[in-house]
């Protein structure tokens, strides 16, 4: 009797996402899925969805989501433009504040979280240490540059939870004065009211962003005045 031709034995497919998977991808496809779906959405599960292999494979990189977030945050944050020496300290401080929000923008569904984010990874205090050195930089002790710096802080970060995900995303009153209402009896709002609007949030920062390098400017003369000879 004639033997059987042995069939060669199939191999299991190996998913090329699961052959290529390293933290690099793993992030990349964090950020695409906050942004999509929001923070509240991520989980292992899902991103193990997106990469198309298990949650755990995903744990041989980051031990827990607590270190995924934190990969996240250094991610946004080393990626924020902050301006080297060689320019003026007003306009490095200008282009650094801009920078920010440039990062705040391309991670708004993530923002709310970097915004409340201690910076104590080694991305994040690399981060503030430079931006304090422009303060340094430009004359100012330590005591005035930490105030400055955490002035300046204040207005950015409030700056752009607002246009991330403020006032005009937060829940709404159950019953709400009505447009025509606001119209007739509160006439001040009524006539700001369109300036309000997202169209308006750019010379909205820029306003707020000079009157505030403005003030550091009277300061820092003020400081100069006071030690001349």
């Amino acid at each position: 009797m004639q033997a059987k031709k042995r069939l060669p034995v199939a191999k299991p497919a190996t998913s090329p996402a699961r052959h290529a998977l390293s933290r690099e991808r793993i992030v990349a496809a964090a950020l695409a899925l906050v942004e999509r779906d929001g923070l509240e959405a991520l989980s292992t599960r899902r991103l193990g969805q997106d990469l198309g292999c298990e949650a755990m494979s995903i744990y041989y990189h980051f031990p827990s989501k607590t270190h995924l977030l934190d990969a996240l945050v250094d991610h946004a944050i080393g990626g924020a433009f902050v301006a080297p020496p060689h320019a003026d300290w007003v306009e490095r401080l200008r282009q650094t504040a801009y920078g920010y929000r440039a990062m705040a923008l391309k991670y708004s569904r993530l923002f709310p979280l970097i915004a409340l984010h201690r910076l104590n990874t080694a991305t994040g205090v690399t981060y503030l240490n430079e931006v304090i050195g422009i303060f340094r930089a430009a004359g100012f002790d330590d005591k005035t540059a930490a105030q400055l710096f955490r002035e300046t802080g204040y207005y950015l970060v409030g700056a752009m939870l607002d246009e991330t995900a403020g006032y005009a995303k937060g829940p709404s009153a159950v019953e709400p004065v009505t447009d025509a209402d606001i119209a007739r009896e509160q006439p001040h709002l009524a006539a700001v009211a369109p300036f309000f609007k997202p169209g308006f949030f750019e010379s909205t920062f820029a306003g707020g962003l000079e009157i505030m390098l403005a003030a550091m400017q009277r300061l820092r003369r003020r400081r100069d005045s006071t030690f001349e000879p």
